[in-house]
């Protein structure tokens, strides 16, 4: 039975949405093929009609993840227009974006797993890092051009190693700690959800 364009496009965005969730969940190497596409609610012999290898989905996945993400931050940026950075920044840092890897930053979730890998991963990784720096940097206060981004990148790699450690810890209260230790670097108020 021939499948329409239409269904295949539902298809390949539901591979899309299930892999970027299972390799945040569980690593590039943590999930196989067969078990995404279980997932997904297809046949592990559909996988080739949309991809051309699991590097290819990885990359596919990592880039999908990371524009969704970016689509967030701009709704944030429009919608909040006294403190948008603030707000882009207390989100990530929260314990809700922590408790849901699948759901949260791609790079704090797999950068060290896209460091490892060739070509494509890190180019949509790259991809979709410079293009929340250079959000974050529209947003930043400073003198310069260049010293916003400067500003920007930093944070971003501030808040990016908090979530690693945050989620790498199996102690709550310091999991907390580290979260709302980075908010503070970032002159952010405390949180009343991590509060102590």
């Amino acid at each position: 039975m021939k499948v329409s364009k239409e269904q295949m496009a539902e298809n390949r965005q539901r591979i899309l949405e299930t892999a970027a969730r299972l390799f945040r969940e569980h690593g590039f190497d943590g999930i196989g093929v067969a078990d995404l596409m279980q997932a997904a609610g297809l046949t592990h012999g559909g996988f080739y009609g949309h991809f051309k290898s699991k590097e290819d989905l990885m990359a596919q996945a990592s880039g999908f993840a990371l524009a969704r993400a970016q689509a967030r931050w701009e709704r944030i940026a429009e919608r909040e227009k006294d403190a948008p950075l603030a707000v882009m920044q207390r989100t990530y840092l929260s314990g809700k974006h922590r408790d849901a890897p699948g759901a949260g930053c791609l790079l704090a979730a797999l950068g060290a797993d896209a460091a490892r890998q060739n070509g494509p991963v890190r180019e949509a990784v790259t991809v979709g890092l410079r293009a929340a720096i250079e959000l974050m940097a529209r947003l930043t206060p400073g003198r310069s051009k260049a010293a916003k981004r400067e500003k920007a990148l930093a944070a971003y790699a501030s808040m990016v190693g908090a979530m690693v450690l945050a989620r790498a810890v199996d102690d709550a209260a310091l999991s907390d700690e580290i979260l709302q230790a980075t908010a503070a670097s970032l002159g952010l108020p405390p949180s009343p959800a991590l509060a102590a």
